[in-house]
C-alpha cells in the first residue's frame, strides 16, 4: 500500500472520526498525551481550533529554520497570524470538517483546510519532548517543498506579486520614457539610445508580467473551485432548516 504522506493520512482520520472533538499529534511522543487537557481547556473558551506549540523547540538549527519558512508560507495560505503557532499537535471541533468535506486535491494542508470552517483559533504552549527513537521524515528539503506546495496550492500571493511587479515595471518604464522625451524636447539633441531602449523594455516586460498575473488570477479561481472551496460555513443552527428561507416567517436561522 502506498504512503501518501502525513497530511493525507490525517485527513483520512479526520473524515472517519466520530466524536465531538478531534485531537491530532505525532506518534513519536514528542507531543506528550498528558498535555492534551491543556488544549481541551482552551478549546472550551469558545474556540474551534487550539494549537499546542512547543514552549521550547528541540530541533536542530536547519530544521528550525525550515519550520519557520514553512510557517511563513502557511501564514500566507491561511491568512491568519495564528499560523506561526500552527503544528501537528492540535485539537478542534469535529463539525469544522464539514467545511472541507468535499475537498479533493493532491496537496493537503490540514491547517489551511481548518481555516475554511472557522476563524476562532487559539494556542497554548505545551511541553515538547526530545526525540528518542528514529529520526523525523521532515528533512529541510521536504519542509521547503511543503512550503512551496502550500503557497502554490492554497494561496494566490505569488500571482498577486507577479501582477504588482509587472505593474510597477510598467510605471517605471513609462516614467523613464517620459523623462527621455521631455529631455529631448527641452534640451534637444539625439535621443539617448540606451535610456530609450531600457524604458521600452521595462514597459513591455512589465505589461507581459502584469498580464500573466491577471491570467493566473483567473486560473487560481478555477483551481479553488476544483478543490471544492466552500462558499459559506454554518457554525450553529438556531432553528429548523425549513424556517431559514421564510424571511420574517422563519423563527430560526444559522450563524
Amino acid at each position: 500500500m502506498r504512503n501518501y504522506g502525513q497530511h493525507n493520512a490525517v485527513l483520512c482520520g479526520i473524515r472517519l472520526a466520530r466524536h465531538d472533538v478531534i485531537v491530532t499529534l505525532d506518534d513519536d511522543l514528542q507531543h506528550p498525551p498528558e498535555e492534551i487537557p491543556k488544549l481541551l481547556e482552551k478549546l472550551s473558551d469558545d474556540k474551534d481550533v487550539v494549537y499546542g506549540p512547543p514552549a521550547q523547540e528541540t530541533h536542530g538549527l536547519w530544521r528550525d529554520l525550515a519550520s519557520q519558512v514553512t510557517k511563513i508560507a502557511l501564514q500566507s495560505a491561511m491568512g491568519a497570524p495564528i499560523a506561526r503557532q500552527a503544528g501537528p499537535f492540535r485539537a478542534f471541533r469535529t463539525r469544522i470538517r464539514d467545511a472541507f468535506a468535499g475537498f479533493d486535491g493532491p496537496y493537503v494542508s490540514i491547517d489551511v483546510l481548518l481555516t475554511w470552517g472557522t476563524t476562532r483559533f487559539a494556542s497554548v504552549a505545551v511541553r515538547h519532548e526530545p526525540r528518542t527513537l528514529g529520526k523525523s521524515n521532515y528533512t529541510f528539503r521536504k519542509l521547503v517543498v511543503h512550503a512551496v506546495n502550500m503557497i502554490t496550492g492554497f494561496s494566490t500571493l505569488p500571482l498577486q506579486l507577479s501582477s504588482l511587479i509587472g505593474f510597477s515595471l510598467t510605471i517605471v518604464g513609462i516614467a523613464a520614457l517620459l523623462f527621455v522625451l521631455i529631455r529631448y524636447l527641452i534640451v534637444g539633441g539625439g535621443v539617448p539610445g540606451f535610456s530609450f531602449l531600457a524604458s521600452m523594455i521595462a514597459i513591455f516586460s512589465g505589461a507581459q508580467l502584469f498580464s500573466l498575473g491577471i491570467i493566473g488570477e483567473y486560473l487560481a479561481r478555477m483551481h479553488l473551485r476544483t478543490m471544492q472551496h466552500p462558499t459559506y460555513s454554518v457554525r450553529e443552527m438556531t432553528g429548523p432548516p425549513h424556517s431559514w428561507g421564510g424571511g420574517a416567517e422563519g423563527a430560526g436561522g444559522a450563524r
